[in-house]
């Protein structure tokens, strides 16, 4: 498995908020989604859109951990529906040849 694989499989937060991504990943579509999230013109390849992803997704549950009157549950979502579909674009890592 991949680092950025590992990254995502390895998060911890509420079951409600990974199973809520887990269903919108149905919906996904990642070049109106990532570019609105990102607020980008041009969605990144899947690598630097997970960087990207994991940075802000780290940041807002800081924000909800603190309990910030600014968290965003909605994007906090919407962040881990990206983050799960991106990981999914990446290769798998195999063993070394």
């Amino acid at each position: 498995m991949s680092n950025a694989h590992s990254l995502v499989a390895e998060l911890r937060r509420p079951r409600l908020l990974i199973r809520a991504a887990r269903a919108g990943l149905a919906e996904y579509n990642r070049n109106r989604d990532l570019r609105r999230l990102m607020r980008l013109a041009v969605a990144p390849g899947p690598d630097r859109a997970l960087a990207l992803l994991v940075a802000e997704e780290a940041r807002i549950e800081a924000t909800r951990q603190a309990g910030d009157a600014a968290y965003s549950l909605t994007r906090h979502i919407e962040l881990l529906i990206a983050m799960i579909a991106e990981v999914r674009l990446l290769p798998l890592a195999g063993p070394a040849a």
